[in-house]
């Protein structure tokens, strides 16, 4: 079973709205806006910044009330706003990692968040890199709107797709040879670093037909219809490699090289890999080493 390549869907918040990123100087503050809909049962905000970084965070309600600056103290604190109580956590450096994550958590005194447009504000102190992501759940756990009033939409893609040694596939039209827009956007140096492209290659993803419950086929969009192309291609590759006896080695991130040096270029862009649509798209043909 250690014989293996594991292949991600990129994930489909592409243009869901939920991720915003910038700088914050020594000058200024930072006003983030989310626009809270309606019937809203539940809420998460995920903060990453650099640990070397300080500054404080607040939050304005609808109404206008605010709350803040948090201390940085580990263990929850608690806040109410309104008919919303608010947890904030602080967290700390991981063994892999030297970002900090400030985790918000939207919790409803009776059965929802209330709605409107909140703020969250980052205020400096003390700055030396500066930069700073937010991520909301994705989309398919909110209401329709619920979302950043002003998003930026690279380095949308899920976990586990930004696990460094998966081959995390985006989704690509076939019909038309275009980016699919809903199709997770590198790049990866917010997750994992300088120097790991992600995602790594593309296949189609846009009206897939799929077998459905009961007999027949419906046509499918998204990231995880995606993703069983470049399986199946690995396999067949492993086959080739390990099963067939061309190279008993062929498996985890050498299958990805393959993957990654077939790779077709489509048209409309200048730059390869990108954070769109990686190496390109899938060609096990061109994947397969000269025998």
């Amino acid at each position: 079973m250690w014989k293996n390549v594991i292949c991600i869907g990129s994930g489909n918040e592409g243009t869901t709205a939920g991720h915003a990123a910038g700088r914050v100087t020594d000058e200024e503050e930072v006003i983030q806006e989310l626009a809270v809909q309606e019937r809203e049962p539940s809420l998460n905000v995920q903060i990453w910044k650099s640990y070397v970084d300080e500054m404080d965070v607040s939050i304005v309600s609808p109404s206008g009330e605010r709350v803040g600056p948090f201390r940085e103290i580990l263990g929850p604190q608690r806040f109410i706003l309104g008919g919303t109580e608010l947890l904030i956590y602080y967290g700390e450096p991981k063994p892999y990692s030297v970002r900090q994550e400030i985790y918000i958590s939207f919790i409803p005194l009776q059965s929802y968040v209330d709605s409107g447009v909140w703020q969250i504000i980052l205020t400096p102190r003390r700055i030396v890199d500066g930069a700073w992501q937010m991520w909301l759940p994705a989309q398919a756990a909110l209401n329709v709107g619920t979302a950043f009033l002003t998003p930026d939409s690279t380095s949308t893609l899920t976990i586990p797709s930004t696990a460094s040694l998966a081959v995390t596939v985006a989704a690509y039209d076939a019909r038309t040879f275009s980016y699919a827009d809903f199709s997770g956007r590198g790049p990866a140096a917010v997750y994992e670093g300088i120097g790991v492209p992600k995602p790594d290659l593309a296949a189609p993803g846009v009206l897939v037909n799929a077998p459905v419950p009961g007999g027949g086929y419906r046509a499918f969009s998204g990231t995880s219809f995606a993703a069983p192309f470049v399986t199946g291609s690995a396999a067949l590759l492993m086959e080739w490699g390990i099963v067939q006896g061309n190279d008993p080695y062929l498996y985890g991130e050498k299958v990805k090289a393959y993957l990654r040096r077939g790779a077709r270029e489509l048209p409309g862009y200048s730059e390869w890999p990108n954070a769109l649509l990686g190496f390109g798209a899938l060609c096990v043909r061109e994947s397969l080493p000269d025998s």
